[in-house]
């Protein structure tokens, strides 16, 4: 696959998600180094989470031309999340899968726990 498309793929992807998730969100995720990649023979962006629900790395591969698999890979495991998801959906999707979960209050009770942590430190 040629290099010069892998970079662009991945640079793209990368912009989706910074323009489409906010920036509390993203760091939230303990996120580190964001790599251009190929995986499963397509063009992807890879990058390595800290998240409350899941640690190790987010792929995110384009499929075709219009929309991307999500997958999060540890030392255990390869696991895909989603293998349709456009562009403005991604942030959210790995969101709820690494960090939120699926239940807001539970999630919302935690971060109030955090934030009174840091308060009284």
């Amino acid at each position: 696959m040629d290099k010069e498309y892998v970079l662009q793929v991945a640079e793209t992807a990368k912009n989706q998600l910074l323009v489409t998730t906010p920036m509390n969100v993203i760091l939230s995720w303990g996120v580190e180094k964001f790599i251009a990649t190929v995986f499963k023979e397509m063009p992807a962006l890879r990058f390595r989470v800290n998240g409350r629900l899941f640690k190790g790395f987010v792929i995110v591969a384009l499929k075709g031309s219009d929309y991307y698999e999500i997958y999060l890979m540890n030392y255990q495991e390869t696991k895909c999340i989603t293998d349709r998801a456009f562009s403005d959906e991604v942030g959210e999707i790995i969101d709820r899968t690494i960090e939120s979960g699926t239940n807001k209050a539970e999630y919302e009770q935690f971060c109030r726990q955090q934030w009174n942590e840091l308060l009284t430190k």
